[in-house]
């Protein structure tokens, strides 16, 4: 078995696909770290030979795990429960974690800045604009959302685009309920028909003149949310 290697799932939990096609499986001394733990990840990566286990459904990579020696596993978790038991591994953690939640609140400001310039609503709109990049930024910057505003491939101001036209996507059209056939590029279509319908109506919104409301898609929805928002403060 090669040093690092990727390899593919298969129907049986004991055979793998390389990325040339052949089958293979574990030697039995070996055993299957699950996903979760980056650091305890690492340290059996580098105590000797492995392989990941990665499952792709579209363009989406999930792991299944990582492979290696039971001996190494067992060794490398021990010594990190032995490392996390001290003193200054704690005060190191209360640090990272005071670091990573200031970097957290700096983007999540940062994010809601740059949709809110975005969107440059009219000041008739004003408060939709307002209310509209605090609901893309809520739902867009946690953590581990997977959603495009997480992404350092591309700037912080395409983010923000990308999540406005995301959120209108699914709150202001029927996308979420559409039978789309399951032939390729199809969905991508959809999503950029559905993506100039959303500019078209952030334009009606760029413009300083009265519409209806109430048979504006965007203004329904934040208006929902509104009414959401309230509904939840009086019941917490």
């Amino acid at each position: 078995m090669a040093e690092s290697m990727t390899l593919a799932p298969t129907a049986d939990p004991l055979v793998f696909l390389t990325p040339d096609g052949r089958r293979v499986s574990p030697p039995n001394d070996w055993a299957c770290l699950p996903p979760g733990d980056a650091g305890l990840t690492r340290r059996v990566k580098a105590a000797g030979p492995s392989f990941a286990v990665i499952e792709k459904r579209g363009r989406k990579a999930f792991s299944k795990g990582l492979w290696a020696p039971k001996l190494n596993i067992e060794k490398a978790r021990a010594d990190l429960a032995a490392e996390r038991a001290t003193e200054s591994y704690a005060k190191r953690r209360q640090s990272d974690v005071a670091r990573r939640e200031k970097q957290q609140t700096e983007y999540v400001q940062t994010f809601a800045q740059e949709v809110f310039l975005f969107l440059r609503f009219a000041p008739s709109y004003q408060r939709v604009a307002v209310d509209l990049a605090v609901l893309v930024t809520k739902h867009a910057t946690p953590v581990g959302s997977g959603t495009v505003a997480r992404t350092e491939r591309i700037p912080v101001a395409q983010r923000a685009e990308a999540a406005v036209i995301a959120w209108m996507r699914h709150q202001t059209t029927a996308y979420d309920h559409l039978q789309i056939p399951r032939v390729k590029g199809m969905r991508r279509e959809v999503r950029r028909e559905l993506a100039e319908v959303a500019r078209a109506l952030l334009e009606v919104h760029r413009r300083d003149q009265v519409h209806a409301e109430a048979s504006c898609p965007l203004c329904r929805a934040v208006q929902q949310a509104r009414r959401d928002s309230a509904s939840a403060k009086e019941s917490s």
